[in-house]
């Protein structure tokens, strides 16, 4: 593969795992990407890039250059204000991003809404529940349609509940801050970080325009299943379960609002891909046994 020109709107864990993995695999890689500081240079594992400012219709007007010279965009910024910030000023700067074979936009889950435990796939009814999930819905909109006028390469990632070796339910168990909710049929689906970015590197060479792909493991649990595994493994107490309507946190209260089991089929069929993690067990146990 030649020269990766990579552009990340946004900087957060995905997009950090998933340069990382790129520089691991000594790619010879390009790398710019935005945040809402002053323009600035950054540094990961020794390797030096600039950061743009980009905040909600102010920005760098730097890197315009280096969206015209990128190849591949990655999008992990969240919607502002119910908009997508990028998509909207990509639609008024569209000829600036001319070279670009590959964008990839990423989303939630949380667009599929209560679905009562069952089974949702790619082609299920997205019908979101919670504010997030109608933003991030909104926002897939947003893409498909630009996409769509400028014939772009666009690829859409619906990602389940991401955990990874630094921030997991082991560490808000060890802290005390696991609330649980026993809540019959409450089926939720997670992916450990470092399979999103296997994921997403395996998609720089094997790319199809307009698709969706649920990115998921193989085993949707209860929160609370998965909270008593991760107090088994630090030989901890289990949380004891608390009323719904006595969580204080909205965010964690509209968590319990959807119910369903994400299938992954799509994903590993035409990534080829083989989960590090297939299941929440695989993942918690490595954390335990690296990192705590």
């Amino acid at each position: 593969m030649s020269k990766l020109k990579v552009f990340c709107f946004g900087f957060g864990q995905v997009a950090k795992s998933f340069v990382n993995k790129l520089i691991s695999e000594k790619k010879d890689l390009d790398l710019s990407i935005t945040s809402r500081q002053k323009t600035h240079q950054e540094d990961l594992n020794d390797f030096k890039f600039i950061s743009y400012f980009f905040n909600n219709g102010e920005f760098d007007n730097n890197l315009k250059t280096k969206l015209n010279e990128a190849n591949y965009i990655l999008v992990s910024i969240p919607p502002v204000d119910g908009k997508d910030i990028v998509a909207n000023y990509l639609s008024v700067n569209s000829e600036i991003i001319k070279n670009c074979q590959w964008i990839t936009y990423l989303s939630a889950t949380s667009v599929y809404g209560d679905h009562k435990g069952e089974w949702v796939d790619e082609k299920s009814d997205t019908k979101p529940t919670s504010i997030n999930g109608i933003n991030r819905l909104n926002a897939e909109k947003a893409w498909k349609s630009f996409s769509a006028k400028y014939n772009l390469p666009l690829q859409i990632f619906r990602l389940a509940g991401i955990y990874s070796n630094d921030s997991n339910i082991l560490k808000r168990l060890q802290l005390g801050k696991v609330q649980i909710v026993d809540k019959k049929n409450h089926y939720f689906s997670r992916i450990h970080v470092d399979d999103i970015a296997n994921v997403l590197v395996k998609s720089l060479e094997n790319f199809k325009s307009n698709e969706i792909y649920n990115i998921s493991d193989d085993k949707p649990a209860s929160q609370s299943e998965v909270a008593i595994y991760g107090a088994s493994l630090l030989k901890l107490a289990k949380p004891k379960p608390i009323k719904l309507e006595d969580i204080e946190n909205e965010m964690l209260k509209s968590f319990y609002k959807d119910s369903k089991k994400v299938d992954n089929k799509k994903m590993k069929n035409f990534f080829n891909y083989n989960l590090k993690y297939p299941t929440y067990e695989e993942g918690l146990k490595f954390i335990f046994d690296n990192y705590v």
